[in-house]
């Protein structure tokens, strides 16, 4: 079969690649329908993150049909449409039983392979999802496949990021970073209440976006964000910030914007060593500083309830949509932020 490898820094390739068999028979092997880039991907595209076994198969996002079950699988049957959390779970063990399938004793990520030991990827024709009854979850047959794709990621993390914050019935919130995730972000707020969301960005169409879903634009490029927002909340600042970028410029941005007792939340993926504040600044002000990978898995569900809803404008997210063959120009569009690019869906 075809997959997109990782080969180092800012090199990716479309290759043959062996396809994947079931290994266990909790194992479910999918045909990818629809994958995409996201940003965390990025973190190893451009070296921030490394480890990454060279010739591994990218990507955490897909959906598509179940093409081979292993002896134990119980819940699917050959033909399914199903998408994926961008980790596997087992629903049972300590972490699971609480909602922290993030963390599974025996969970693995989707595209993550160091020393020669972990799962390829899903930007490929065919895809191996261990312990497939826990993991996967049925494609609502009503919502357009490139929505159901993005429940899988970063609607779950828009609403993990926008709970772990404490966003609530007329909370304020201010949300750095319109990319996908941000723009989730943006809805899970307004979903659960929030009376005002700014969203900070320069890029103008993902700013048009977040217009679109009911945020009030902010370009940081034109006008000081802390300003904007201390002017609109009597000088206090958000009751909490959604930070989805993953760099100290954003942590910074976000400091600036939140109210003493406030919170933050980092859902972007941060590979830098320094800190948006320090551990007395954060107690001067009374900050909450929260982070960490969304248990992409327990909030899947809800994650397609939002979608149903029609709340939100959620195809729209979708810029590029292009074949496998474009697979590494489709990389450099997204990485360097071209052709008004917001979210990238590859198809096999």
């Amino acid at each position: 079969m075809r997959g997109l490898t990782f080969q180092g820094i800012e090199q990716v390739r479309l290759q043959s690649v062996p396809d994947p068999i079931v290994v266990d028979p909790r194992d479910a092997i999918v045909r990818t329908q629809l994958t995409a880039i996201c940003g965390s991907d990025l973190h190893v595209y451009h070296g921030r993150e490394t480890g990454l076994d060279p010739g591994t198969v990218l990507g955490h996002e897909f959906m598509g049909e179940v093409a081979e079950i292993g002896s134990d699988v119980g819940h699917f049957r050959i033909g399914d449409s199903v998408v994926s959390p961008f980790s596997t779970s087992c629903g049972s063990c300590f972490y699971c039983e609480r909602g922290l399938t993030a963390r599974c004793e025996q969970g693995q990520l989707f595209g993550w392979r160091e020393a020669g030991q972990g799962l390829h990827g899903a930007q490929a024709e065919y895809v191996r999802v261990p312990l497939a009854d826990s993991t996967l979850v049925s494609a609502p047959p009503e919502l357009p496949p490139e929505v159901t794709l993005m429940a899988g990621d970063v609607i779950s993390t828009g609403i993990f990021s926008a709970e772990s914050a404490g966003v609530a019935e007329d909370s304020t919130v201010g949300v750095v970073g319109c990319g996908p995730v941000g723009l989730m972000c943006v809805a899970a707020a307004l979903s659960l209440g929030a009376r005002t969301v700014f969203a900070v960005d320069w890029i103008h169409e993902r700013l048009d976006l977040a217009a679109d879903f009911g945020a009030i634009p902010v370009n940081f490029h034109e006008v000081d964000p802390a300003s904007i927002v201390h002017e609109a909340t009597q000088g206090r600042g958000v009751d909490a910030v959604l930070e989805a970028v993953g760099n100290s410029a954003a942590g910074h941005l976000a400091v600036s914007l939140v109210r003493p007792g406030g919170t933050i939340m980092a859902a972007g993926v941060h590979t830098e060593p320094d800190f948006a504040f320090t551990p007395t600044e954060a107690y001067d002000r009374n900050l909450t500083f929260k982070t960490g990978r969304c248990s992409a898995r327990h909030y899947l569900e809800r994650s397609l309830s939002l979608a149903k809803s029609g709340r939100f404008p959620l195809a729209s997210l979708v810029s590029h949509r292009l074949p496998f063959e474009e697979g590494v120009d489709a990389y450099r569009i997204f990485a360097e932020k071209l052709e008004g690019c917001t979210k990238v869906i590859l198809v096999p």
